[in-house]
């Protein structure tokens, strides 16, 4: 089946100028809205606290977002677990009660309610649900239980303070209520006995891990760039590889603008979404460089300018065809998948269109441009 006649000549060339622009304008803004209004970056990013719960009666994933935005968790992920009734995987924000400035205070206070003791190692564990501590002498544990509560203002709840190590060693530490624990509890509150009855896992991404993951996140996104460039240069020569690579930093940038603009969640989700975007791009890109190259080998009287335009009046058809059947198999994942598979349809939505566009507009303009400023001169 064809769309388009084989005969059929369009000069593409004509508007690469306008839709360039807008491509850049478009570029532009998706850059500057990383700084306002910013990403919304997920819990792999940003760090926070997940939990599984699977609840005793009927609750839908309304009824529990409600029940954590009136517990102080806003923005909350809930996350139907698949083929489990009333089982729900949530995520929020907060990975420890203990904030840098109360630490400072318990050890304060610590220090203070120990007396003569000097404390020689105070740590608090990245996910806020222990104190480790090690002392220069014996202490009692209610003591110290005192110390890190307070007088209960502070909303750090110590479970039990235990002592280990050998007899020399004064070494304590005390189990604290954490976040997840915290949400456990504001649910157990809010549903009664339709409630959870004990969490079925409890994990936390401290803010360093987060940033950890989101440095390696963009290293693999640049990584997987830069090999590509290498592909289609010895694929190709030195004037097909810029514009393939400016092709791929488009879609990839306008992709990302979008989805901070409606403010979607950015996770490892989003990064796996982007990177096939990357590969559907390239994959674009290349139909329409490998009829190019045929075509300079048959047309040898005719300008590359020219040449753009046969070839992807040539393969327009078939990158419509491509296109639209990947697109409506994108569609029916965001409708009926579930919201993970949404996410990522929703960017390979805007990737697919965005980089169908590019391949005519962006990598091919690109192309001429770089092989009239230098390698026609060379010739």
């Amino acid at each position: 089946m064809e769309l388009i006649k084989p005969d059929t000549y369009i000069d593409f060339m004509r508007y690469r100028l306008p839709v360039i622009g807008v491509s850049a304008t478009l570029a532009l803004l998706s850059v500057g809205s990383l700084f306002f209004p910013g990403a919304n970056l997920g819990l792999d990013f940003a760090g926070g606290t997940e939990l599984e719960v699977a609840f005793n009666g009927d609750v839908s994933t309304t009824e529990v977002r409600e029940a954590l935005a009136a517990a102080g968790h806003p923005g909350a992920d809930v996350v139907t677990v698949e083929g489990q009734a009333n089982t729900y995987m949530l995520r929020v924000r907060e990975t420890s009660a203990i904030t840098p400035e109360l630490q400072e205070i318990i050890g304060s206070r610590l220090s203070s309610a120990l007396g003569d003791v000097t404390v020689l190692q105070y740590k608090v564990s990245p996910g806020g649900d222990k104190i480790s501590l090690r002392l220069s002498g014996p202490a009692d544990t209610a003591v110290i239980r005192g110390a890190i509560e307070g007088e209960g203002d502070n909303g750090v709840e110590v479970r039990e303070v235990t002592r280990f190590g050998g007899t020399a060693e004064h070494r304590f530490e005390a189990s604290l209520v954490g976040v997840g624990d915290a949400v456990f509890q504001d649910l157990q509150a809010a549903f009664g006995e339709r409630g959870p009855e004990t969490p079925r896992r409890i994990e936390w991404v401290g803010p360093k891990a987060g940033e950890q993951l989101r440095d390696a996140a963009i290293q693999s996104l640049l990584y997987a760039i830069a090999f590509i460039m290498v592909y289609v240069a010895f694929r190709f020569d030195l004037r097909f590889a810029p514009g393939a690579v400016l092709a791929m930093l488009h879609d990839v940038m306008i992709t990302v603008g979008i989805y901070v603009l409606v403010q979607k969640e950015m996770n490892l989700t989003t990064i796996a979404a982007l990177l096939t975007i990357l590969g559907y791009s390239i994959n674009d890109t290349i139909v329409v460089f490998d009829r190019i190259r045929e075509n300079l080998g048959r047309h040898k009287d005719k300008s590359l300018r020219e040449l753009i335009n046969i070839s992807t009046s040539q393969v327009l058809s078939r990158t419509i065809m491509t296109s639209g059947t990947t697109l409506i198999s994108v569609v029916a994942f965001f409708v009926y998948g579930t919201s993970v598979i949404q996410d990522i349809s929703f960017a390979l939505f805007i990737g697919i269109l965005v980089g169908t566009y590019s391949s005519i507009y962006i990598a091919s303009p690109m192309t001429e441009w770089i092989d009239r400023r230098f390698f026609a001169k060379a010739a």
